[in-house]
């Protein structure tokens, strides 16, 4: 009984000492393509990943996920892979850039979404001479949708500005004609 509780307590131990916990990989920015979206647009997003170990690094995968908020209330989560070849190294001090492209559904709501960037890292064991587990940095970037009917109100107000300014434009001319029409009456009349 007393080994059995030695075994339980020593486990994670040595798990600690089996797989290194080590942090080479840091993503600093994620950068957008553009700072407004609309419904059914495509994009990409610039993942910046910094190696501040004495190690190089190489990126295995880098996915993108997003929750969708249909415009009917429905949550619908999708996640985007880069499109570079991986791995991609990455030397000690340096950074890399990848770009993960994504596409919008038609019918997504509008407003901030969240975007949840992650990247998974391999730092190479010079005393090994492999590659061993590093971690999984994380980054959560927001992405603009736009509303579908602000280019409508913007088209609409529009109008409207052109309507004011016409009727501005057929009074000045009344009044112009107005004040014409009683100078003719009056220079009639002397």
């Amino acid at each position: 009984m007393r080994t059995k509780r030695l075994i339980i307590l020593l486990l994670p131990l040595i798990a600690l000492m089996v797989i290194p916990l080590v942090q080479a990989a840091t993503i600093t920015a994620c950068t957008f393509d553009k700072d407004t979206y609309n419904q059914g647009e495509t994009g990409y997003i610039t993942v910046t990943i910094y190696n501040d170990k004495e190690s190089k690094i190489r990126v295995t995968e880098l996915t993108a996920t997003i929750n969708y908020y249909y415009t009917n209330g429905n949550v619908y989560v999708q996640k985007f892979y880069t499109a570079a070849t991986l791995p991609e190294e990455i030397q000690p001090g340096n950074s890399g850039n990848i770009n993960i492209p994504f596409s919008l559904p038609t019918n997504i709501a509008s407003g901030y979404t969240p975007i949840h960037v992650k990247a998974v890292t391999e730092i190479w064991n010079d005393e090994s001479e492999r590659w061993s587990w590093s971690e999984h940095p994380t980054y959560e970037p927001e992405l603009y949708i736009e509303s579908p009917y602000k280019q409508q109100s913007e088209s609409q107000q529009m109008m409207i500005y052109l309507l004011g300014f016409a009727s501005m434009v057929f009074a000045a001319a009344t009044v112009f004609l107005f004040v014409l029409s009683r100078r003719a009456t009056f220079v009639k009349q002397v």
